[in-house]
């Protein structure tokens, strides 16, 4: 039987997971976090999302300035040169985390699976992006209304179309999610907009339209998580934070595909949508490297073996642009 989680999931196209993240390991993430986003504030670290810049291809230059937005993403939280690296991978393959994954991708398997697949070296689950989401400084900044994988000005026959396509029969091709470190409410959705087209008052808005019929903010507390289908109609709305103050936003966004769907052909179903959208992001630079080995376990090290299976990204465009 579906459980609650992907009940949710199918009829509203998110679910809110309360308390995910243990008490107990929030503060070495949270501390992480903030080493991170200092690193890349400074220009310390390369791999980063830019104000005013909404999708890919990211920039790998200098930031701008805190007077012009700076920041708003770290990437490549499990990028081997990523200090604490091991704190992100040790959340990112943890059990809590793909056992609600396994469930809304519709791989949940019993124990006697589970063992099995141990012994076989099977893996269903691919291991995808993890990066952080923060708060810009000095300047708002917002996200316009889109799907992560299907263009907005594509004709409502097309959109039908690639919904089908993206998740065959209704079924998910990943897992998405962002998980709160501070509180956040920066994500807003349209329920239920992921297995439709989309309305003519929704084509006609406002790519920034603040008042979406039937939008919802929604709103997380340190440890909860959102898991999302990525084309639900949604944006993202960040506060600034005062340039040199704590951090007010730390959110981890993470995806983690499954394999099996990269084999299908049938059911409308599209082998390269997610190659695309996640080499996009360039991990696949990176992920063969001799030392890009978690050393946390076998599973970690067969979700990886699957990701660099996908290539390495060239050639395979942009999902979005802008």
């Amino acid at each position: 039987m579906p459980s609650e989680y992907l009940i949710s999931l199918q009829k509203n196209g998110y679910v809110v997971i309360p308390s995910l993240l243990p008490p107990s390991t929030l503060s070495s993430l949270r501390a992480a976090s903030s080493t991170a986003t200092n690193l890349a504030r400074t220009g310390s670290w390369p791999y980063f999302r830019t104000v005013p810049k909404q999708f890919p291809p990211w920039p790998t230059n200098v930031p701008p300035p805190a007077s012009e937005g700076g920041i708003w993403g770290v990437q490549h939280l499990l990028h081997p040169d990523m200090p604490g690296r091991t704190e992100f991978a040790k959340f990112y393959f943890s059990e809590s985390v793909l056992g609600v994954v396994e469930e809304l991708v519709g791989v949940a398997r019993n124990e006697a699976d589970k063992e099995g697949a141990q012994k076989e070296g099977e893996e269903k689950l691919v291991m995808e992006l993890f990066n952080l989401l923060v708060a810009p400084e000095t300047k708002d900044f917002e996200l316009r209304w889109h799907r992560d994988d299907i263009p907005s000005e594509v004709s409502v026959e097309e959109e039908q179309r690639l919904l089908d396509s993206k998740s065959p029969g209704g079924r998910q091709s990943h897992a998405q999610y962002n998980l709160a470190l501070c509180p956040d409410a920066s994500l807003i959705v349209v329920p239920g907009s992921h297995r439709r087209v989309r309305t003519e008052e929704e084509r006609r808005a406002d790519p920034f339209e603040g008042n979406m019929p039937e939008q919802m903010v929604v709103e997380l507390q340190p440890g909860d998580a959102v898991f999302y289908d990525s084309n639900i109609l949604h944006r993202g709305v960040y506060k600034a934070k005062e340039e040199g103050g704590e951090e007010t936003r730390l959110t981890l966004h993470g995806s983690v595909g499954i394999k099996e769907h990269e084999k299908e052909s049938g059911a409308g179903g599209d082998k390269k949508v997610r190659a695309t959208a996640v080499l996009q992001h360039g991990v696949g630079s990176w992920v063969q490297r001799d030392d890009a080995a978690f050393g946390i376990g076998e599973r970690a090290e067969r979700m990886r073996a699957n990701l660099v299976a996908m290539g390495n990204g060239e050639g395979v465009g942009y999902s979005l642009q802008g």
